[in-house]
């Protein structure tokens, strides 16, 4: 797998422009008596630890939450996010508020794995221009959500942790309903393992986040014309992302399921309802392309794209299982945005002319005894246009790099460069492969 840990995370909206319109659909939670505010003599859906969804709370949030009020809080968020998502938590969840400092101190340099998979990723990541050759995945994404995280949900503790940027321990409302919705699917659906791939794990988390996103998004509408709620804390400096360490374009690929997994969801809700967006965990969508364009789920699937092995003794694959990832249609858009070969018009749209048409993809790291690199990355798509217009832009992200054409497609980046290599770039059909080396004699010898 490709995406380091098996967390949910909320992450803060640190660029400009963020666009994560759910459409206009909203669902409308199905009108639930309180009682009065008497508790009931059983669980119900609203109702949760004592406190109804419409109650107000003794609660002063100015210096902070003690450890009652903190309890408080999170019962009534509970049972507010019940009342949207009509589905009724089966426990408890505990909630923990730790400072930002605390955050990187505890996920510095983690990482998931092998050494031979932490080198294998780093190669998919170059692959794809959002990570140099200089740079390590692990510590880019550490860097990058270390200023972006406001909390997270982790399904092997069954607990969250809020990410506070206050001297003292405060809550946002909207963190804390965003993170109870993992836990609600933790219990009711299981949120447990990965997918092999990139772009299967984005598209998976496509309804992890997009439920929670809509969610989230409902919770803090009915803050603003019916709900007595809390008010939402003071931005602190540390979660801007203007850190020297921020990385934009891998922000842009890990931000795709929050930014269109609601108009995902917004589309099953309006479609089938709440029973139709929970069918969705036992048929999740299986690429990124479905959830950018929810009219391809569940029917359009991905073509199972193959390289067979051409390379000389000298380079070999990783020994990883699966040996190729696949990227999918957000992490190339990404690339494309990142590098400037395209202006899309909605920056968090993830939707562009040459990304668009994506029908599957393969990139196969390489390397050789004497840690040398490079990759094999072969798409596949719609028609013979599609691979076009890809191609083209992929050559707008070379020119980019300053790359020099050396005939028959080859072309060169300085070494000076973060991606400096050799790569060979060459349409078949539908199919359009790269092959990237540190030099021009090196390309046959990884892919002939």
């Amino acid at each position: 797998m490709t995406m380091r840990r098996a967390l949910f995370l909320v992450v803060v909206m640190v660029l400009a422009g963020c666009n994560t319109a759910l459409g206009p659909q909203t669902a409308t939670p199905t009108p639930i008596d309180s009682g009065n505010g008497t508790d009931p003599e059983s669980d119900q859906l609203g109702w949760e630890a004592g406190y109804w969804y419409d109650e107000s709370l003794p609660v002063t949030p100015e210096d902070g939450y003690n450890e009652t009020e903190r309890d408080a809080v999170v019962a009534r968020t509970m049972a507010r996010v019940e009342v949207v998502r009509q589905l009724e938590f089966n426990e408890s969840v505990p909630v923990e508020v730790i400072s930002r400092a605390e955050y990187r101190e505890q996920n510095s340099g983690g990482g998931n794995g092998s050494d031979a998979h932490r080198l294998w990723n780093n190669q998919v990541w170059e692959g794809l221009f959002l990570v140099g050759e200089r740079d390590d995945i692990s510590q880019t994404f550490d860097d990058t959500l270390g200023s972006s995280v406001q909390g997270y949900y982790s399904p092997g503790k069954g607990e969250i942790i809020l990410v506070s940027d206050a001297p003292s321990p405060t809550i946002d409302r909207t963190t804390l309903s965003h993170e109870l919705v993992h836990a609600l699917q933790d219990q009711h659906f299981g949120l447990d393992g990965s997918p092999p791939t990139q772009d299967r794990q984005l598209a998976r988390n496509g309804i992890v986040e997009g439920d929670a996103m809509f969610v989230q998004h409902t919770y803090s509408s009915r803050c603003s014309d019916e709900w007595e709620c809390l008010p939402k804390p003071e931005s602190g400096s540390s979660g801007s992302g203007s850190g020297s360490g921020y990385n934009r374009g891998l922000f842009l690929t890990i931000y795709q399921p929050y930014a269109t997994g609601g108009s995902f969801v917004a589309t099953i809700q309006s479609r089938s309802g709440w029973e139709g967006v929970n069918d969705v965990y036992a048929n999740p969508p299986v690429s990124t392309e479905q959830v950018i364009h929810p009219t391809k789920y569940p029917d359009e699937k991905p073509v199972n794209v193959t390289v067979r092995d051409r390379s000389t003794a000298e380079w070999q694959r990783f020994d990883v299982d699966p040996e190729a990832d696949t990227v999918g249609e957000a992490s190339i858009y990404a690339m494309l945005v990142s590098n400037g070969a395209v202006e899309p018009e909605d920056y968090y749209s993830y939707r562009s002319e040459a990304s668009a048409g994506w029908a599957g993809d393969a990139l196969v790291p390489y390397q050789t005894d004497d840690e040398r690199y490079g990759y094999v990355f072969r798409t596949t798509w719609d028609t013979r246009e599609d691979a076009t217009e890809f191609r083209d832009a992929y050559l707008k992200v070379l020119e980019t790099h300053d790359a020099q054409a050396r005939g028959d497609g080859v072309y060169v980046i300085n070494e000076s460069n973060p991606y400096g290599d050799a790569f060979r770039v060459s349409r078949s059909g539908k199919i359009v492969t790269v092959v990237n080396g540190p030099t021009v004699d090196d390309l046959d010898a990884i892919h002939e």
